[in-house]
């Protein structure tokens, strides 16, 4: 019986097919034409086969995978179709092949799942073709390092915002179907009111990272998107060659924040079939190839937040396709806008923060689709076109120029689409048109660093969509009540600070039912005499300025208590506060405090949390607070000059990280070996102005970083510590007024990017140039361009060889080095200033003029012979002091070569002769001092 069963099931089966097929043509035969009568068309219907249900294996794998996420309210609801004996293929988030039962495409992204780890029971699904697992909590897991290249048939991989940390597993390269890979953490820049910015969305997310670009996309030859947003790609130097090389089909390339280095390279014009190229916010240099003008697909271009440089073709914003072109913050990024044809596609055109100049062509006017305009580059000149008044669509408009000029623009507001308008470092001038209030929709508003004028308009308190207020440093007069605040209740950035307006605090009123949920809050300048008792309603802030007022007196307590969250930033500098108004350690976890240039007194207080920066300088602080190594943990800045500081410097300062100055306090005893000898990242030590005694630590480790080392006015003695040779970023060394001894550090040379010497008023001694001609070549210090060494015992002739090695005063160089940044929310930079004897006296010269000052002064020493005629040489000399030495002989001619020189002193040396005529071209000079010679003649 079975054989017979088994001998005639096949036929049976064609039978009840062509049953069906016979059936399938008869009742087609009976359906009736347009005619009225039955008729068939000439297809054949065919009855399709049943689908094939889920496989128990992987049943199996889905319900593994779901146990491997944590049971919340929201997985149970997401999951609430996934029941064991069901057919998988029909639960939530899972397709499946009609024909075998088995998955290929598997989407829980947006459930808000969490899990230790993804499950390798993932794996098992092998016929995946789609996959996303975006937007669920991996709580910072690493991904498999094995399984990915089982998922042959996978052709889209999204993983975006998953929180995974550590190595992007090589083996996703074995993917060679993928046309789609995203690996990204979503994340916003968000513009503030005053042309800052803030990176928004990265909190608590892990980092992925690639280290062999080249591995990972090698096999990628049918991607058309990529998206590695925030992956770091720092170690992946590798990127734009391997791309070129093995992903030329690609249509959409997103690496946004990955920590790509260097220029794009020559051979990414192979990628012609992009459409979107998005490269910002890393740390691109060079400049931007001109063949992206010819990328006939290109839609959108976003290199912003880098640092480009060079002339963008014109081209460029001439491509009729591209929708998007933004520039935006690239500094040194040049170029001007060319008449653009009205025909362009163009919706957003962003070149603000570059470098780009001229006048603004009144073409822009023409392209009605724009949307969004940045036009603010400082470069642009002229008038701005009335003509951008008739695009209604413009919904965003930024615009500055220095030399962009005339009276405030009233057709501005026929836009009255716009959500964003920005004025800044412009010449626009006079009063803000009361017709501002037209405007309903718009969410922010700045006009900043012009020569607007006049009182604020009350219209402006009207515009209840108003999210963002800056009016800073412009000539706005009047009064300004903070509780009109509470008519803005959308409002989280205000900055009034640097005008001539007066801010009092009104009176509140009980029909005031909310206060604005204001985050950033800047009045600096705005003659407030009291700490205003209403901004207790700002339970929320995370900046605060009210810097360069007359507040005086107690910070109120509740400053320090009334924080629901974390702020960022609170400056009360430049007031005459006298006491904190708390205990030593403060209950606030605040990245940057600054309280300095008050009249404070007492230990220094500070933040029970650790904050980034701290600023007590210029008070009255008499001590540190005991064991407060803690509250400096995660401490960078710590700026405690012109105190009352006294005794040893305790150790728990070697935990700054990167700039300390302890600058005019009374600390003695020696500088803590830990400050210079233990790997310390030290960026700036300042310690000028105590009265440390002792020897400088000699045993300085190869992992100096210091760029800035100021020692002057102590007490140290015994000689110059060699191990500074391992210092090679250090670019400032002051040691002035010590007693520190020793022949001139020529060793020291070999310190490529020592730029400022000064070693005034010590106990050198000997000759300055060696007598060795091998100690000669090594004594070429080829950046110095400030060196003091007056007041000490040198003596000998001034070698003309050493002289021609002091590139640093010969060869003007393009040098952006000692700005010394700390990357404070004001992007500050440190401020450092040094005594040096010019025009006679002794001046303050602070470090922006260190950047193109020329400097050398040999003064008070014991030199002797003639003035080498080289000195002329030195064409980079502002300031040129040799006096009080014994040099002979005539005045060097060649001297009227220094055509920047401003002052010299040649004064009290034994010189002789008629004073050069060429002297007379010097345009510049403004003190000359040749007294106390045995010179003759008449003064040319």
């Amino acid at each position: 019986m079975p054989s017979t069963m088994a001998h005639h099931g096949p036929p049976a089966v064609a039978l009840h097919l062509l049953l069906q097929i016979h059936l399938a043509v008869m009742v087609c035969s009976l359906l009736p034409s347009s005619a009225g009568a039955f008729t068939c068309n000439n297809t054949i219907a065919v009855a399709v086969a049943p689908r094939v249900p889920c496989l128990r294996s992987q049943e199996m794998a889905l319900l593994q995978l779901k146990r491997s996420f944590t049971a919340t309210a929201d997985s149970i609801m997401a999951f609430r179709s996934w029941k064991v004996g069901t057919d998988c293929c029909g639960w939530a988030g899972v397709h499946c092949g009609d024909a075998d039962g088995r998955v290929t495409s598997l989407d829980l992204g947006s459930w808000g799942l969490e899990s230790a780890g993804l499950d390798p029971a993932l794996f098992d699904l092998t016929s995946l073709r789609y996959l996303n697992l975006g937007w669920n909590n991996y709580n910072l897991s690493e991904l498999p390092s094995t399984g990915f290249e089982r998922l042959t048939n996978l052709t889209s991989l999204n993983l975006p915002n998953t929180n995974f940390s550590g190595q992007v597993p090589h083996n996703i390269g074995c993917l060679t179907n993928l046309v789609t890979l995203d690996l990204s953490i979503s994340f916003e820049i968000v513009e503030l009111a005053n042309d800052g910015y803030m990176v928004v969305g990265l909190d608590n997310f892990g980092q992925l990272a690639v280290t062999n670009f080249t591995s990972l996309v090698a096999n990628f030859g049918s991607l058309r998107e990529l998206n590695l947003g925030c992956v770091d790609l720092s170690q992946s130097t590798d990127w734009c060659d391997a791309l070129s090389m093995y992903a030329r089909n690609l249509r959409v390339l997103r690496l946004p924040l990955c920590n790509i280095y260097g220029p794009i390279c020559g051979t990414f014009s192979a990628l012609r079939s992009l459409s979107v190229i998005d490269l910002q916010y890393s740390f691109l240099t060079g400049q931007i190839p001109d063949f992206f003008a010819n990328y006939s697909l290109l839609n959108v271009l976003q290199l912003s937040y880098n640092d480009l440089e060079g002339w963008v073709s014109p081209e460029i914003f001439e491509h009729k396709k591209l929708v998007t072109i933004d520039l935006y913050y690239n500094r040194k990024l040049s170029g001007s806008l060319p008449n653009i044809s009205a025909d362009s596609c163009l919706q957003n055109l962003l070149v603000g923060r570059t470098n780009f100049s001229s006048t603004i062509p009144s073409s822009i006017g023409k392209i009605r689709s724009l949307k969004r305009l940045g036009l603010n580059a400082p470069g642009f000149s002229g008038n701005l076109p009335s003509s951008i008044g008739e695009l209604k669509s413009l919904n965003t408009l930024k615009v500055s120029g220095l030399n962009l000029v005339g009276p405030m623009l009233s057709w501005i507001t026929n836009l009255t689409s716009l959500k964003v308008l920005k004025f800044s470092q412009c010449g626009l001038y006079g009063s803000i048109p009361s017709s501002i209030g037209h405007l309903i929709k718009l969410k922010t508003f700045a006009v900043m660093q012009c020569e607007a004028s006049g009182e604020i308009p009350p219209h402006i308190f009207n515009m209840t969509q108003l999210e963002g207020l800056a009016l800073r440093s412009n000539n706005f007069i009047g009064i300004v009540e903070l509780n009109s605040l509470w008519r803005l209740p959308n409002l989280s950035f205000l900055d009034l600070s640097n005008n001539k307006i007066v801010v009092q605090e009104g009176q509140e009123n009980s029909s005031m039912v909310s206060f604005p949920n204001i985050q950033f809050l800047k009045l600096a300048a705005c003659s407030i005499t009291k700490f205003p008792s209403i901004l207790k309603h700002l339970n929320d802030w995370i900046g605060l300025d009210l810097s360069n007022n007359q507040m005086h007196g107690a910070i109120p307590r509740w400053v320090w208590e009334n924080w629901s969250t974390d702020p960022s930033y609170l400056d009360l500098s430049h007031n005459n506060f006298t006491s904190v108004g708390y205990e030593t350690f403060l209950p606030i976890f605040i990245a940057e405090l600054d309280l300095s240039f008050n009249m404070f007194e007492g230990p220094i207080p500070l933040p029970q949390y650790s904050a980034l920066v701290l600023d007590y300088s210029s008070n009255m602080f008499s001590s540190m607070p005991h064991n407060f190594s803690t509250q400096l943990g995660d401490t960078y800045v710590f700026k405690a000059s012109r105190n009352n500081l006294s005794g040893n410097i305790p150790t728990s300062f070697c935990i700054v990280s990167k700039f300390l100055d302890l600058s005019y306090n009374t600390f003695n005893g020696s500088v803590p070996s830990c400050l210079m000898e233990d790997a310390n990242p030290l960026i700036v030590l300042n310690l000028k102005e105590n009265q440390l005694d002792g020897q400088l630590p000699d045993t300085i480790n190869e992992n100096c970083t210091l760029e800035l080392l100021d020692i002057s006015s102590n007490r140290i003695e015994g000689q110059l510590p060699k191990s500074l040779v391992a210092c090679k970023r250090l670019e400032v060394l002051a040691i002035a007024n010590n007693n520190i001894t020793g022949s001139f550090p020529c060793w020291m040379s070999t310190l490529p990017r020592l730029q400022v010497l000064i070693l005034k008023h010590n106990n050198f001694f000997g000759l300055v140039i060696p007598s060795s001609a091998k100690e000669k070549i090594t004594c070429g210090f080829p950046s110095l361009r400030i060196l003091d060494i007056s007041y000490n015992n040198f003596s000998g002739t001034l070698n003309k060889e050493w002289l021609s090695k002091l590139m640093g005063m010969i060869v003007e160089v393009s040098n952006e080095t000692l700005v010394m940044k700390y990357y404070a929310y004001q992007d500050e930079v440190y401020q450092l200033s040094t005594e040096l004897t010019s025009k006679g006296s002794e001046r303050q010269f602070d470090i922006k003029i260190w950047r193109t000052l020329g400097f050398l002064d040999v003064s008070n020493n014991a030199f002797q012979g003639s003035i080498p005629a080289d000195i002329g040489g030195l064409v980079l000399l502002d300031v040129l002091d040799m006096s009080h030495n014994s040099f002979t002989g005539p005045i060097p001619s060649q001297l009227g070569h220094l055509a920047h020189l401003e002052s010299l002193d040649l004064s009290s040396n034994a010189l002789s002769g008629e004073i050069p005529l060429e002297l007379a071209s010097l345009d510049s000079l403004t003190t000359l001092n040749l007294s106390n010679n045995k010179l003759e003649g008449s003064i040319p």
